[in-house]
């Protein structure tokens, strides 16, 4: 479990009393029973981590426990569409993986608003996608996967863990920036996306860095290019796609979270103010890294200003690439 200093513990708690007279009683005793994280995929993905990473932190700093609830199915919108209609006082929030700020322009009849049905509360971990082959292909670079699909227009197929992910519409802004022909293959997943490129049945996979670290510590996969906006310290020797000369292609995996909109405000803040002091734990953030989904303290204006930028800009690229799931 994750330690909280006494001093963080104590500025924390002065923090919460002095909202206490905008609370009103009920809101003030905040909270008063069990704190439930409704998590957007099944466990062991990198949403689901990020949220079991932080509850035991957050639930020691707030004096109630947080329980994880795994609502996955149809990319992320059945968790989203429950919150979004669930009692706004403060016991449910939504964790959601950038599926967030994509779903709403990919479904025809998604089950939620992301500006009139949430409010931002804190951003927990964020990581580059990454293009990557096997270690036994001959293709060493981006350039040359460039060059050979070109050649080859009809070779090339890619991985990616489903329809609309982040690391799929990383691949599609990959080919519409740089003109190269190459076919998608959704998985139902990270896991049998990798799965399929290590049995051979693709050459290539765009993924989140978390859903490949194990791959890559291991030797099975080489990272041709990561699409954050400066290098991964985990992978130092992977251009970004900016170096390569691939301009407006920056895109990153992030998980988040949300709580329905008509939360009252001092919960929110009070909540969001706990997750960057748990955040701030050394300790946490190596265990954040070691399952590749590093930390992004952003805080609700941070990630408010994240999905208000993201949610027209995947919207446009899904309009380009001609995507439409049911």
């Amino acid at each position: 479990m994750t330690k909280i200093s006494l001093g963080r513990r104590a500025a924390l708690g002065l923090a919460a009393t002095s909202m206490l007279p905008r609370l009103g009683h009920t809101q003030g005793t905040w909270p008063d029973r069990p704190i439930t994280f409704v998590v957007s995929f099944p466990p062991g993905g990198s949403t689901d981590v990020s949220a079991r990473l932080v509850a035991p932190g957050l639930g020691e700093l707030l004096g109630k426990p947080i329980v994880i609830e795994n609502r996955g199915g149809a990319g992320g919108n059945i968790a989203m569409g429950y919150v979004a209609r669930a009692t706004p006082d403060g016991y449910t929030f939504l964790v959601a993986s950038s599926v967030f700020v994509v779903n709403a322009s990919l479904y025809r009849s998604a089950p939620y608003d992301p500006f009139r049905d949430f409010v931002t509360v804190g951003t927990l971990s964020a990581s580059p996608n990454v293009v990557c082959v096997r270690t036994d292909s001959p293709i060493k670079s981006l350039p040359e996967l460039i060059a050979l699909a070109k050649a080859d227009p009809e070779r090339f197929n890619y991985a990616s863990p489903g329809i609309g992910t982040t690391p799929h519409l990383a691949g599609e802004v990959l080919k519409l920036r740089t003109g190269m022909p190459m076919t998608h293959v959704p998985f139902q997943g990270g896991g049998p996306a990798v799965q399929a490129i290590l049995a051979n049945t693709v050459e290539v996979i765009v993924a989140a860095q978390g859903t490949v670290a194990t791959q890559l510590q291991s030797g099975q996969l080489r990272v041709l290019a990561q699409t954050g906006a400066t290098r991964s310290p985990d992978m130092p020797d992977a251009p970004t796609l900016e170096e390569l000369g691939i301009k407006d292609a920056v895109s990153e995996t992030f998980n988040a979270v949300y709580a329905p909109a008509a939360t009252p405000r001092p919960i929110v803040a009070r909540m969001a103010a706990a997750i960057l002091d748990v955040l701030k734990s050394p300790e946490l953030q190596v265990k954040f890294r070691a399952a590749g989904v590093p930390v992004a303290p952003e805080g609700a204006d941070g990630l408010q200003a994240r999905v208000a930028r993201e949610v027209p800009m995947w919207r446009n690229v899904i309009q380009q690439s001609k995507i439409v799931a049911e």
